[in-house]
């Protein structure tokens, strides 16, 4: 039975980490400080765990008195160093949230719902210096539906995380790993979002908007605009195409029954969830950030 070394954060990390060790020793874990469910659960199953940024050597010197056959990162907040990496006896390899080379860098699955994408993914891939860039080993694909929101796509992962790296763990134990080298002509990159990003622009067109408020709607802290000073946060909204008004300006309220409607260049929008309450809207206001405070 292989020997397995986990880098995870998160509630994807903590629970991929705790199918694993119903099958498999995990030698060690690496997470960060914010991580309390995987500092709780390494730490009530005797796992030697080390919680914060492991570069500079602090996470080698930790890990480096564990023999790892295999070390995966689940999730994990921090890029590792080549001490970490060489550590594993077989293979050290990361689960991505995209169908690599697309989608490099941080909250993929958000960015793919924001771009209007179909399909989204889980790449396994070898771990190399760069930010993954490494041979992709499997791939799952993922088909993103109309209506659903970034969480809705995390919850797909979560099912699909675990079988993931049985299958790999498999294939290290039985045959050996293959490998393919990532295309660069193909390869994009999105960096991390905070929840200040989440401004809606009523520039756009009804449909980048409809996307960018699912892509970010409850439990993540939501696309939002801003009414005489106060924030606003939506969390689904539809889109109408067959009201016609001359002169309104976009982001402007036209209507407040039976729900509140909003122009925008190309169609109207309305706001079918906010999580915002002790609000009144009027036609007439104008959403966006012109009264910022």
């Amino acid at each position: 039975m292989l020997n397995l070394g986990i880098l995870c954060s998160g509630d994807l990390g903590l629970i991929t980490l705790g199918q694993l060790t119903k099958t498999y020793t995990v030698q060690f874990v690496l997470t960060d400080r914010n991580s309390k469910g995987i500092i709780r659960f390494s730490e009530q199953n005797n796992i030697p765990v080390y919680a914060g940024n492991p570069r500079g050597g602090k996470g080698y010197n930790f890990i480096k008195q564990f023999v790892a056959d295999v070390i995966i990162s689940i999730n994990y907040i921090f890029l590792i160093e080549e001490d970490i990496i060489n550590h594993a006896e077989q293979l050290t390899f990361n689960l991505h949230g995209s169908l690599l080379p697309k989608y490099r860098g941080r909250t993929p699955h958000v960015w793919s719902i924001i771009n209007g994408e179909k399909e989204a993914g889980i790449t396994a891939h070898r771990i190399d210096s760069g930010c993954d860039t490494g041979d992709v080993i499997k791939q799952v694909r993922i088909p993103i539906g109309d209506e659903e929101t970034g969480a809705d796509i995390l919850k797909k992962y979560k099912q699909s995380y675990y079988p993931l790296i049985l299958s790999i763990l498999q294939e290290v134990s039985e045959d050996g790993v293959k490998f393919t080298p990532q295309d660069e002509g193909l390869a994009s990159y999105f960096g991390k979002r905070t929840p200040e990003d989440g401004e809606i622009d009523w520039s756009w067109n009804s449909e980048a908007i409809r996307n960018w408020v699912r892509a970010q709607a409850f439990p993540y802290p939501g696309a939002f605009t801003f009414m005489n000073g106060q924030k606003v946060v939506i969390d689904k909204v539809g889109i109408v195409k067959s009201i016609e008004q001359v002169g309104v300006n976009n982001g402007e309220v036209v209507a407040t029954t039976p729900v509140i409607t909003v122009k925008t260049p190309d169609a109207y929008i309305t706001l079918d969830v906010i999580r915002t309450e002790n609000i009144t809207f009027e036609i007439g206001n104008i959403l966006g950030n012109e009264y910022r405070e």
